[in-house]
């Protein structure tokens, strides 16, 4: 109800802005009135307290965990769990029914006798099944002790039917009875986790032994990829949350359990530490590999297991016997887990960067979401005006579903105050990049980093632009009337403290980012944008906060160079509305600014009438100020300026960017090779512990 207000709120005031634009062109001056002050105010207020992420919730608990057996065991029915019809004709088939019901334990104890001297699979199927349905009784009931016992039997039995090599000849993955049996090891998995959670903390490198009523179970927990033993400070279950904001769950149907790993920051210092945000969350999938007893029988009294957690960003697939088995992951749930964490919100504050840049400064910076990999291609996703790094989650979530990206490409994304000039906030950036990769390849051997791709939606295409021209002279001219061919020059020329000096001629003299391959822009507006007038600069210097130090260095500079600089308005009120204003100088020059012959350009231009001659463009950006020239592809979408990038046409479109970058590295790494065809590996080996017997995992990426 609150949205539909302000939607209608809003609706009011851009109807008073066209009246405004129709009076400026008929010569009429503009004369804010009360009321229209009154309705200025009103709408910053509205915007602040309904803007950012404060109101956003991307995913919640659910009341009853999801659980893939609820409607064939009946696990909510009135009279509690029960068997399903077809284990009930296999009781019936072996003249079992009237001895599960008069006692369910020696009915166990005999299937377990009669399969270890001639193996059945539907009688190991009924056995996990039964167990299931015992452990969520004795659970219910408070028998917590019974309830692993029982989970446990499950689990080994029903891994038993899936890899048993004397059940290959009887084995049918097409009978519906076969994705059951993977239910049954997922969920009877689950449930020993829950149980063992609620009294320790499931430790990597650890053994834990297990005493239930029939048997000892003995546990080695492993990791299996690139974190730390002691990475995580806990986990938690995908099922127990519901996605709510995320306009797509990507997920994969296997074995496993997908949890949710919440990051713990490293004990000793590390300056790394500071590109990965506080309660960082990460997708986990945990795996018990089961090991027949010594004695070689299925009823022997100790059982020997592994549970594993496992990386679906880096294996989907793992060997279990002699075959390639799929894990059951989900890449949704923990990153909407993150987001919905205090620490993201407090870092992502939207209406904060365009009001009040100042203040966003201290949160300014490069961020990952996943640990940096040197073998993977960076991606930088830049937002726009008034805006941040929560803009990007539909479409990092989108392309991380898709195994060859995500096999080759990492995501990074910037913050910065959207309420500064777009050419303050491209000089941050350059410094920010440098910084980054002297944290982490300061040798400069990580050769990926050098095929960087640049995603900029709206603000953040010019951000991104700017990191790849060749400044020359030309944006000193903009600001000057003397010549000074290089920034030693304009150095020289300039008064003033050192340290502000170069400040400035850092945002005039640049040269193109030499990591950078690939540019995409979307929605941005190369030529300002026509959103940007006399009321909505007046709007924005009431109340968009520049920096104190800025605005008192670009004053100082002004008053102590008065014969130097031409433009001093540049130096000293601009903000972000000021900066897009179509009739700046800045825009000319960077269209004819020469960029570097090694990147490539991409664009997206948004239409809203589906009319490509329209100057009405996305609603924000004008068609012809959102068109370019010098790019590979340019693709016209129908959609509005706010949600250009998170829609499916766009987010594909960014996919096949990055493909066809790939294809042209491998293309080149081909002939860089000579007759050698570059061949990447389908299997790879990931180092786990220093047990001979476990040290190496195969793992494999679908393709």
């Amino acid at each position: 109800m609150a949205r539909n207000y302000l939607v209608d709120f809003t609706r009011q005031g851009v109807d008073q802005m066209l009246r405004w634009r129709r009076l400026s062109g008929s010569g009429k001056s503009f004369q804010p009135d009360s009321r229209l002050h009154l309705w200025l105010v009103s709408l910053v207020l509205c915007i602040c307290l309904t803007s950012g992420c404060t109101s956003t919730r991307y995913l919640s608990l659910r009341d009853v965990r999801n659980n893939a057996l609820a409607t064939s065991l009946g696990l909510s029915a009135k009279d509690g769990p029960e068997i399903s019809e077809r284990t009930v004709h296999t009781l019936r088939r072996f003249a079992l029914e009237d001895r599960y019901h008069a006692d369910a334990g020696r009915c166990f104890a005999h299937i377990r006798k009669r399969v270890n001297e001639h193996p059945d699979a539907d009688l190991i199927y009924a056995l996990s099944e039964l167990s299931y349905v015992e452990g969520k009784k004795a659970e219910l009931e408070g028998r917590l002790g019974a309830a692993l016992n029982h989970y446990g039997i499950s689990l080994t039995n029903s891994y038993d039917y899936l890899f048993s090599e004397d059940l290959e000849n009887t084995r049918n993955a097409y009978d519906p009875q076969f994705r059951a049996v993977c239910d049954l090891y997922n969920e009877s998995l689950e449930d020993t986790l829950r149980l063992l959670c609620t009294d320790n903390k499931i430790e990597p490198g650890k053994t834990y032994k297990i005493n239930t009523p029939d048997r000892e179970f003995v546990v080695r927990a492993e990791m299996r990829g690139q974190w730390g033993a002691d990475e995580f400070d806990h986990y938690e279950f995908v099922s127990d949350y519901e996605i709510e904001t995320l306009r797509n769950r990507h997920t994969t149907f296997g074995l496993g359990v997908p949890l949710i790993a919440v990051r713990k920051p490293p004990s000793t210092p590390d300056e790394r530490e500071k590109y990965y945000a506080e309660g960082l969350s990460y997708a986990v999938t945990a795996l018990m590999r089961c090991v027949k007893p010594a004695d070689g029988t299925r009823t022997g009294e100790s059982s020997n297991c592994v549970l594993e957690f496992f990386d679906p960003l880096t294996a989907n697939q793992i060997h279990l016997g002699d075959k390639w088995v799929p894990l059951e992951t989900d890449l949704t749930a923990p990153l909407a887990f993150f987001l919905d964490s205090p620490e993201f919100r407090t870092r992502n504050k939207a209406t904060e960067g365009l009001l009040n840049p100042n203040d966003l400064q201290k949160k300014r910076g490069l961020y990952m979401l996943e640990p940096y990999d040197p073998n993977r291609i960076p991606v930088l996703m830049v937002h726009g005006l008034w805006s941040s790094p929560m803009t990007w989650m539909d479409m990092f979530n989108d392309l991380r579903s898709f195994p060859e990206i995500r096999e080759r490409y990492q995501f990074w994304f910037y913050l910065y105050p959207s309420g500064q000039p777009f050419w303050t906030s491209a000089t941050e950036l350059r410094s920010d990049l440098q910084s980054l990769r002297n944290a982490f390849d300061p040798t400069r051997q990580d050769s990926m980093m050098d095929q960087m791709v640049l995603v900029g939606h709206s603000m953040g295409g010019l951000v991104s632009r700017l990191q790849t021209i060749e400044s020359g002279d030309d944006f000193w001219k903009i600001v000057s009337y003397q010549e000074a061919g290089t920034a030693q020059e304009a150095l020289s020329k300039m008064r003033g403290p050192d340290a502000e000096r170069n400040e400035l001629v850092s945002t005039l003299f640049f040269k193109p980012n030499k990591s950078i391959r690939r540019v995409v822009t979307i929605g941005t507006p190369h030529r300002g944008s026509d959103f940007v007038n006399d009321y909505t600069r007046w709007l924005a210097r009431k109340f968009i906060k520049l920096p104190t130090m800025a605005v008192l260095t670009g004053n100082r500079l002004a008053s102590q160079n008065r014969r130097l600089f031409r433009d001093t308005e540049m130096l000293t009120v601009s903000n972000a509305i000021d900066s897009l204003a179509p009739d700046s100088p800045i825009f000319p020059v960077m269209m004819r600014a020469e960029t570097s012959p090694d990147v490539k350009y991409h664009n997206v231009v948004g239409i809203i009438d589906n009319s490509f001659t329209s100057n009405d463009g996305d609603g924000v950006v004008d068609f012809q100020s959102a068109t370019m020239t010098d790019v590979e592809s340019e693709l016209v979408v129908n959609a509005p300026h706010t949600t250009i990038h998170m829609i499916g046409k766009t987010i594909f479109e960014v996919r096949r960017i990055l493909l066809e970058h790939l294809h042209e590295i491998d293309s080149g790494d081909r002939i860089a090779s000579g007759d050698q065809q570059l061949v990447r590996p389908v299997a790879i080996q990931l180092q786990g512990n220093t047990d001979k017997k476990s040290s190496l995992v195969p793992v494999v990426i679908t393709r």
